[in-house]
């Protein structure tokens, strides 16, 4: 069973992610907040006797269901039907990673990274990041949870609600898209 220093030391390491991963989906940074503080007391309230390793996936759940309620609050709020799920994205049987892609950029650094350097990282970053916040809701839940929070197939699909299929499914889409936004802004492998 995990003792309360597990449990804030859990937060503590999935904060700033949590937060990023919210801010993609929701695009209000004050409401991204307000989504993480909310699944974290959630977690804390409900869940803090369960095993540590429960955590991760727990929270995951935990903060896409939050998300999901703030977004039927605000449709109902403003009336307004949002639906990215139908996005499918044409291939083009390109394996570019973007992430692999900016780490590949740090590694050319070699420790000692000059300014013409750090300018190109973080162009890329912000270019990764806008393109990342444009991909569909599922897409962009499935391929973060994957690549940021580094889950397994079988993780990322019991934190989606989904099967190991559509886990699949997504990430290839979000991986495709992303690589060809990357592409026409011309940043390639």
């Amino acid at each position: 069973m995990a003792t309360e220093r597990d449990l804030e030391d859990f937060l503590r390491g999935v904060e700033k992610r949590a937060f990023k991963r919210t801010v993609y989906a929701v695009r209000d940074e004050n409401a991204a907040l307000d989504i993480v503080q909310d699944a974290m007391m959630r977690l804390a309230e409900r869940y803090a006797d369960r095993p540590v390793e429960e955590f991760a996936p727990l929270f995951q759940r935990i903060l896409a269901n939050a998300t999901m309620d703030w977004f039927r609050r605000r449709r109902v709020r403003d009336g307004v039907l949002q639906n990215l799920s139908d996005f499918e994205a044409p291939g083009d049987g390109g394996e570019f990673d973007p992430l692999e892609h900016l780490a590949a950029l740090q590694d050319a650094a070699g420790g000692s990274e000059g300014t013409d350097t750090a300018v190109s990282r973080r162009q890329v970053l912000e270019a990764i990041e806008d393109e990342v916040a444009r991909l569909p809701g599922r897409q962009r839940e499935a391929f973060l949870l994957r690549y940021w929070e580094e889950f397994d197939v079988a993780e990322t699909a019991a934190a989606m609600g989904c099967t190991e299929g559509s886990v699949k499914t997504h990430c290839s889409r979000a991986v495709r898209s992303l690589a060809q936004a990357l592409r026409r802004r011309g940043i390639t492998p």
